[in-house]
């Protein structure tokens, strides 16, 4: 920590992210009267979608939208919003010292963590320009959309098995494509034959269809399946270092472990809220979590206040 830490600008709470979860949790702090800074990075899991769903009084909004809305709701409260990326962390006894990109640094008292998810896609030729539109990582929040329509689904092992059962809710047309030998088990080979789901375990070869909208899976054996979208479980990596850097404990499924309620993490004044949390990877969750962070980041302040 610096020796000059005292002539450093600080706040009650820094938030990194600025999404549902960063957003939901300044309203709340800011509401209680707290020093707040939010740093957006300006890079979102959903950046891909065109609209969101499954969010209450806010259903088909852009996510862009929900932001602005989002941060036009704060002014009143003097909640700071920045465009800047959070570059590094330090703690000492008591403060945190965040270094902004360019050099900046900040001290804090209480720290959250809101800066979700990155999805690593499979390296399928043409499913960069369908991602967001026709092709999908996630059934809840697009699979109404495409209801009824011949579906398409692209995994392996259980996690492929699963997903395409589960397609079955909102078509009765559902193909796996396991781009390649799958091996599949005789009782799951059963399972998807009993609940209609077809196999296919040919190479892909490339996804076809025009502005963005996929028509057809195109195989290497030349044949070719007509398909309306595509879903499929993304590789998913945690937006930001600072968990790791700060000693926060991840699990396995690369989720920042919260040691008790309220959302904060093993390191204590660390909280975390949204898809780093790794719960239900759900806009609305995320602003939930957001609300219950900023609670339990309150009452700690009020603790310190207050002794």
């Amino acid at each position: 920590m610096s020796t000059h830490e005292e002539e450093l600008p600080g706040y009650d709470v820094i938030i990194v992210g600025g999404g549902p979860a960063g957003l939901s949790a300044a309203l709340i702090l800011g509401r209680c009267r707290r020093r707040v800074l939010v740093c957006d990075s300006g890079r979102y899991r959903n950046e891909a979608a065109h609209a969101m769903h499954g969010f209450l009084s806010r259903d088909g909004i852009a996510p862009s939208e929900l932001r602005r809305i989002g941060r036009e709701q704060l002014r009143p409260y003097g909640v700071e919003i920045r465009e800047v990326t959070v570059a590094d962390v330090r703690r000492d006894a008591k403060r945190f010292e965040v270094t902004l990109e360019g050099g900046e640094r900040l001290l804090c008292r209480k720290l959250l963590l809101a800066t979700g998810l990155v999805d690593r896609l499979p390296d399928l030729p043409g499913l960069e320009p369908m991602y967001g539109k026709s092709v999908h990582h996630c059934p809840y929040c697009e699979g109404w959309e495409v209801r009824d329509q011949p579906i398409g689904v692209y995994g392996q092992g259980c996690t492929g098995i699963l997903m395409a059962v589960n397609m079955r809710t909102w078509s009765d047309d559902v193909v796996l494509f396991t781009d390649g030998p799958a091996r599949i088990p005789k009782s799951e080979a059963q399972r998807l034959e009993r609940h209609g789901v077809g196999v296919r375990e040919e190479r892909i070869a490339r996804l076809e269809g025009r502005d963005g909208m996929l028509e057809r899976v195109v195989l290497e054996d030349g044949s070719s399946v007509e398909r309306r979208a595509l879903f499929l479980k993304t590789t998913l990596v945690q937006g930001s270092d600072l968990a790791k850097k700060l000693r926060c404990k991840v699990t396995d499924a690369h989720g920042v472990e919260t040691a008790d309620k309220h959302e904060e993490t093993t390191c204590e004044g660390v909280f975390v809220a949204g898809d780093a949390s790794r719960d239900v990877l759900l806009a609305i969750m995320a602003a939930a979590e957001g609300a219950d962070a900023a609670f339990g980041i309150n009452c700690a302040l009020q603790e310190e206040d207050l002794a």
